[in-house]
């Protein structure tokens, strides 16, 4: 009488939705990471197959939960716009995101730096910048082959893939990203300021053009 092998069934590998940490480690590094999150959105809201995203846990390897990292913004060409508990690659049809953003805080140590920079390049990253708003420092790396490079000279380079140029200015906190519109990037309160200058100046123009009209009429001729 044969007796039948019992397989045991796969262990459940859980994959956390959140590290612990915080987003950022003071007001000025979070309003960068929303900035330049934002900015990207916006250069990308007619493609829905552009994903962005800030402090989002990625899983570059399935069964490995403990092999992750939270970049502060990253982008994902090819793959949709939709709400996600966490990147998990292998249900992204394995797709890496191809460009990542850090802004550092005064809490980043020079070996943690480091090991953020040899996971981007080991997973498949294609463009990885970081910025320091404290000491106005921006750097980028590009892939070649299975290698990063570092990139020579930040002002004026264009990302390949985001086609916006960046502009460092002298001193801290003087950085310019300029859109594919020329427009440079800008938080979601300037954002939402221009938006109410620009409908105040619309809404005046209006009332000048109505109370011209009214004048006309008082005098007995209709405005063209």
């Amino acid at each position: 009488m044969s007796t039948a092998i019992q397989i045991p069934p796969r262990p459940v590998i859980e994959y956390p939705e959140d590290d612990g940490k915080p987003i950022a480690e003071n007001t000025l590094q979070y309003r960068w990471i929303v900035t330049i999150k934002e900015g990207i959105d916006v250069q990308f809201d007619s493609d829905p197959n552009v994903f962005v995203a800030a402090d989002l846990l990625w899983y570059p390897v399935e069964g490995s939960n403990d092999i992750r990292t939270a970049p502060d913004v990253m982008v994902a060409f090819g793959r949709p716009k939709r709400d996600r508990a966490s990147y998990l690659q292998w249900e992204e049809e394995g797709i890496a995101p191809q460009v990542l953003f850090e802004i550092r805080s005064p809490g980043n140590r020079p070996h943690e730096m480091e090991e953020k920079l040899e996971f981007y390049e080991r997973y498949g990253v294609e463009k990885y910048y970081v910025y320091d708003p404290a000491k106005g420092d921006l750097d980028g790396w590009r892939r070649r082959g299975r290698r990063f490079r570092k990139i020579r000279r930040m002002a004026g380079f264009i990302s390949p893939r985001l086609a916006v140029r960046f502009e460092p200015g002298k001193g801290p906190n003087n950085l310019k990203i300029i859109g594919r519109d020329g427009e440079p990037f800008i938080t979601p309160l300037e954002m939402s300021r221009r938006r109410n200058d620009e409908r105040n100046r619309a809404d005046a123009e209006r009332n000048r053009a109505e109370a011209n009209a009214a004048k006309l009429r008082e005098l007995g001729i209709e405005p063209a």
